[in-house]
């Protein structure tokens, strides 16, 4: 699999982040959870080990605490650090390439925004999927386009910001399928609440293209090489060249064919695809899973023509789960986390390794990205992760180089 080690990050859980300029600065709402919770000054303080003037101090914005210290706030209150201490908005004003389709018709647009190097990308929060458009908080909202010039390829847009510009630069953009690094990012927001993650979902090769972009901070990556069955670094030797790149492993997972609870169709192999009545949902070109069904089919003499459903195509390993469990099919190909994830049957196809890539002077420059890396080998997410099932993270935050 390529040269392995341990990633090295020149960041530990628990260092403070960078000092703000004034503690005025911070939006402070210990006081209001305390009350919320129905517990009184004194009893949170002793329980967090203060004098009840220091308790005070805190809840009246006059002591700003450090990060132990607001750990132990946010477990005892029940809420994230976030929920806590946040920065406000000041009503900053940004330029943005925005990408992906959109509609600029005078209302307004919802968009997350990452810091790229020198780019700012703003992306529509409605491109994360029905779900997370409801839950995912926008980082700004688009005020109007802006004149485009000629060499420009991207739109650009006025952006109102939601929150304080220094939330964008300690966020993290990756482009991938595996639903698991929004919950990475959660980890890491646990320790630094201006820090996160969005997971923009995609297939491998979207994925790997958005970073050679310039568009994201990472790619996931699970691509098998049809000749050798080694994952990932065939296709990265092919298509992400040079020693400006590094590939830091997440984890191992299994692909296989999602089918109902009791598998009521007794669907076993491709082959199968072929019987009277079988639906399939498939996954985009380019990802990992369409890469696997393609093979599997040529193997067996199958075109996709000859597959019902096959030309209907869906973003993401749990759309293909959720499709299979409302019945609007009858099989597809995913991960099994996504079918646990709704109760589907499960029969396993390989075992295959999901990397996170990125560019060297990313992780020397991004004040996270060494965070986020302590955070997937910490005991407390390797455990949940396996909790949910369908992970292997016995190799997880070794290094890859090809």
């Amino acid at each position: 699999m390529g040269n392995m080690k341990k990633v090295q990050t020149g960041a530990r859980i628990g260092k403070t982040g960078p000092a703000l300029s004034s503690e005025q600065a911070i939006k402070n709402t210990v006081l209001a959870m305390r009350k919320s919770k129905g517990m009184a000054q004194v009893e949170v303080a002793n329980l967090v080990g203060l004098t009840r003037q220091a308790m005070h101090a805190i809840e009246h914005n006059q002591y700003l605490p450090n990060t132990s210290l607001a750990l132990q706030l946010a477990r005892v209150l029940g809420c994230s650090v976030e929920d806590l201490f946040s920065l406000p908005s000041n009503g900053e004003q940004v330029e943005a390439e925005l990408l992906g389709p959109s509609t600029l018709d005078g209302r307004p647009l919802r968009v997350k925004l990452s810091q790229i190097g020198n780019r700012m990308i703003a992306r529509p929060v409605s491109q994360l999927g029905d779900m997370l458009n409801f839950v995912m908080p926008a980082d700004g909202i688009v005020t109007g386009a802006i004149p485009k010039k000629q060499s420009r390829k991207s739109p650009r847009v006025q952006v109102s910001l939601l929150h304080n510009r220094e939330k964008i630069t300690h966020h993290i953009m990756i482009a991938g399928c595996d639903p698991s690094l929004f919950l990475a990012g959660e980890h890491v927001r646990s320790h630094h609440a201006i820090a996160g993650v969005t997971n923009w979902t995609m297939g491998s090769t979207n994925a790997v293209k958005a970073l050679l972009h310039g568009e994201v901070h990472m790619a996931g990556v699970h691509l098998v090489d049809t000749k050798s069955g080694e994952s990932n670094i065939p296709y990265l030797k092919q298509h992400v060249r040079g020693k400006d790149f590094r590939g830091v492993r997440f984890a191992s997972w299994v692909q296989g064919l999602l089918v109902r609870p009791g598998n009521p169709k007794h669907i076993r192999t491709v082959e199968d695809f072929l019987k009277r009545g079988i639906q399939l949902i498939n996954r985009e070109p380019g990802s990992g899973s369409r890469q696997l069904l393609d093979k599997l089919l040529h193997a067996s003499g199958i075109t996709g023509q000859q597959v019902k459903g096959y030309d209907h195509e869906v973003a993401s390993h749990l759309e293909v789960a959720r499709l299979v469990r409302d019945g609007m099919a009858d099989v597809g190909i995913g991960v099994e986390a996504a079918a646990r994830q709704y109760g589907l049957a499960f029969l396993p196809l390989r075992e295959e390794h999901y990397d996170l890539i990125l560019r060297n002077d990313v992780l020397d420059s991004h004040p996270m990205i060494s965070r986020l890396f302590d955070v997937m080998v910490s005991r407390p997410f390797r455990q949940e992760l396996q909790a949910i099932g369908g992970y292997n993270v016995t190799e997880i935050g070794k290094s890859l180089n090809w």
